[in-house]
């Protein structure tokens, strides 16, 4: 059983590539609707095969999906996981010594 460690470890893993981050910030950036992979690639000036491997591994840890419309394929933010990634880091800020916070 995997736990929300795990899944946080996986996640922080896959983000701290500086490509994979750029990719992400993007993909944020583009909301709900996502953005599509042929657009992501002539914006980053990410060679195909390079971009391919970095969006796989960033749907692997479950922090986008990838959608088809006819021929187009899009990529988006799953922002509740990345939600998820975010609270895990904040939810214990402090607690030890609330009064250190500025």
């Amino acid at each position: 059983m995997t736990t929300t460690i795990e899944y946080t470890a996986k996640a922080l893993k896959e983000l701290g590539h500086p490509i994979r981050l750029t990719i992400f910030k993007r993909l944020v950036k583009s909301g709900i609707q996502g953005l599509a992979v042929g657009q992501l690639q002539k914006e980053l000036q990410i060679p195909n095969s390079t971009l391919s491997h970095h969006i796989s591994s960033l749907a692997s840890a479950s922090l986008i999906r990838q959608r088809r419309e006819g021929t187009t394929l899009y990529c988006v933010v799953e922002y509740d996981r990345f939600m998820q990634v975010i609270s895990f880091l904040q939810d214990e800020c402090c607690i030890e010594s609330p009064s250190q916070i500025s």
